[in-house]
């Protein structure tokens, strides 16, 4: 059987570029777009839970309420020094948590200051009262302290 060695040469040749020309386009476009998609995040990565919170303090009982907003990740509000209020939350080991019933505490009073914070911590509703009626209080108080402004 004759083989037609012109017209398989052809055919290789055809082939063959066909070839060359699909990795090149595999090469440019497989390049495309990979520098946008190492910027992106997975699709399964969600946003940090927010914090929203609204402060409010008061010097004492039945005064008027120093009131600021707060936001973390990235820190801003209203507040003062939103950095370190949020600073000062990320530290503390359950900053909104209240004093255990029952427990004992020393009978210092360390003021009459007065504090609610509320909205969201982590992703968590908050509705949280701080006092330094005693000892227990007190602690609690200072570990968030810079939360409360000039006045904590």
């Amino acid at each position: 059987m004759p083989v037609h060695v012109e017209s398989s040469m052809g055919y290789w040749r055809s082939l063959t570029a066909a070839a060359g020309a699909a990795a090149f386009a595999a090469v440019v476009l497989g390049g495309c777009g990979a520098e946008d998609s190492a910027d992106a995040p997975p699709a399964s990565v969600s946003p940090a839970p927010r914090t929203e919170l609204t402060v409010e303090v008061r010097a004492e009982p039945g005064a008027s309420a120093v009131v600021w907003t707060l936001t973390c990740d990235p820190a801003g509000g209203a507040h003062p020094d939103p950095q370190a209020a949020c600073r000062a939350l990320a530290a503390a080991d359950k900053p909104f948590e209240p004093v255990p019933a029952g427990a004992v505490c020393t009978q210092i009073h360390g003021g009459d200051q007065t504090a609610r914070v509320t909205g969201t911590w982590r992703g968590a509703r908050v509705d949280a009262r701080f006092t330094r009626l005693n000892g227990c209080e007190i602690d609690r108080w200072q570990r968030v302290a810079p939360l409360f402004g000039p006045t904590g």
